[in-house]
């Protein structure tokens, strides 16, 4: 197995974390990036952007080509596709092992992000690919002239069920409240759009099909009314779970299992920093990720700095 070390790694690649690299390279210490699967993060699968500054629209994926093109003027450098098998965030230098080799690091950022959650009903498990999907992006194009739910009231939520009508004949918006929690722009476009149609007060409660999906069993919170649905597909966008499966335990996480940190990123162990949407956060977007990066990066520098002067004990 090989062994690398260096003075940060950063577990994620996300906007978060290739933000941290670009800052933790340029506090001149050695950085890397660990990734399970290729650089970029969820930003990667949006189709647009309309909201990170200096860019009025852009493509996700391009957005984070320039996050990597940056990173790499750097020197930062990249593991991805890595299977984490294991990681002591307590240990001295701190170890993750990969399928690949271990790497110690005497700080590390941690920059997982986090996954949609799941509805958690009867069916969902058993359709995915058959017709539950958790990316709009992803799967859109196999929903032409179809009709399909997503479920949510958040700006995820609408702003996929908006990119969906380029291919669904029909888009229903289930949410469980009766007026959405996304921004008023995107509400007013999403109620413009023929297209979509919403059903309020609303949870789904299970997901039925043969082969494929052929209906969303709903219950009206109000009035405990079921009712049955008929789709092609369902897209859940009702929040997020972090990526910790690898840290979960070992750092101070909230009754969500979102990372506690401090204003510098800080967690509660000595040289392990947490940025973007893995930690306790009230708002996850590709600024404020790439922001958290930038602080848990300078912090991090700073920590390798103190500890570099302290006095050695014999």
């Amino acid at each position: 197995m090989q062994i690398y070390e260096f003075d940060t790694v950063i577990l994620g690649g996300g906007p978060a974390g290739l933000s941290a690299g670009i800052y933790a390279s340029r506090g001149a210490v050695s950085t890397a990036i660990i990734d399970t699967s290729m650089l970029g993060g969820q930003p990667s699968n949006y189709l647009e952007l309309e909201n990170y500054p200096g860019f009025p629209i852009i493509g996700g994926f391009e957005l984070m080509e320039k996050f990597e093109e940056h990173a790499d003027k750097f020197g930062v450098q990249k593991f991805p596709m890595q299977e984490i098998e294991s990681v002591d965030l307590k240990s001295n230098p701190k170890v993750i092992k990969t399928n690949e080799g271990e790497f110690r690091a005497k700080t590390v950022i941690i920059a997982c992000g986090a996954q949609p959650m799941k509805l958690g009903v009867p069916g969902e498990a058993e359709f995915v690919g058959r017709g539950v999907s958790y990316c709009a992006v992803c799967d859109g194009a196999f929903y032409k002239n179809k009709v399909v739910a997503v479920v949510g009231g958040g700006n995820a939520a609408v702003e996929e069920a908006m990119y969906l009508t380029k291919f669904a004949d029909k888009v229903y918006v289930i949410h469980r409240r009766n007026e959405l929690r996304a921004d008023k722009i995107v509400q007013e476009r999403a109620f413009k759009n023929e297209k979509i149609e919403f059903i309020w007060d609303s949870v789904v409660k299970e997901i039925k099909g043969d082969d494929l999906v052929h209906t969303a069993v709903l219950e009206n919170v109000k009035t405990q009314e079921i009712s049955n649905l008929q789709v092609n597909g369902v897209f859940p966008y009702i929040g997020m779970t972090p990526n910790i499966e690898s840290i979960s335990g070992q750092v101070e996480q909230d009754a969500n299992g979102f990372i506690i940190t401090d204003e510098t990123m800080r967690t509660s162990v000595d040289g392990v920093y947490a940025v973007g949407d893995v930690r306790k956060t009230p708002l996850r977007q590709v600024i404020t990720a790439a922001a958290d990066g930038a602080v848990g990066a300078v912090y991090a520098v700073k920590y390798l700095e103190s500890i570099k002067e302290a006095p050695q004990t014999v």
